[in-house]
């Protein structure tokens, strides 16, 4: 069951952003998120982005069609110069959605609901792309505390190992890469 996080909602362009997706929503709609915008707002480190990448979305009307009305090239983007965006290159752990946080949970929207992802499914989602932007996010998260070096090897092995589909020893590599920049041992 997801936890909640007590900040009642994210800055500008962000909040009024929302507001005006929340408004266009024809019925709820929950956003499972990850990626830079999640980093930044729920855990408070982290780099500047232009978007909210998410991996699921659970809508209850056809009509409520996120990308269409929030994506790229949309109103809202033009307004806000912000947008979403759905990811679709990233695996995130097995059971990733039982430490969901909902964030902002004391903000107004009537329709819509943030979900983040925790700090080190955020990392495992990132391992296959591994990224710059990828390394230095798991980088300032795991400086920060948010990850445990033995819950980040553990998960891997036990929820997302088991699912990759290719380049097993790669990631194996990936990983033991992240543990020794993120945890040196001395």
């Amino acid at each position: 069951m997801p936890t909640e996080d007590p900040r009642s909602a994210p800055g500008e362009p962000w909040r009024s952003f929302l507001g005006d997706l929340d408004g266009l929503l024809k019925a709820s709609v929950e956003l499972r998120c990850l990626g830079g915008f999640v980093v930044t707002q729920q855990y408070g480190i982290g780099r500047e982005t232009s978007d909210i990448d998410f991996l699921a979305v659970i809508a209850q009307s056809p009509d409520d069609n996120v990308e269409t009305l929030a994506g790229l090239g949309s109103n809202l983007h033009r307004r806000y110069r912000v947008y979403m965006q759905h990811v679709g290159v990233a695996t995130p752990p097995a059971d990733y959605a039982s430490r969901l946080t909902r964030m902002f949970p004391s903000a107004p929207w009537q329709r819509l609901k943030l979900f983040a992802l925790d700090a080190t499914d955020i990392a495992l989602s990132k391992l296959e792309r591994n990224a710059e932007r990828d390394r230095e996010d798991v980088l300032r998260l795991a400086g920060a505390g948010y990850i445990d070096p033995q819950v980040l090897k553990d998960r891997y092995y036990e929820e997302l190992r088991p699912y990759l589909l290719s380049k097993v020893p790669w990631h194996d590599k990936t990983l033991e890469l992240w543990l020794e920049m993120a945890w040196p041992t001395t």
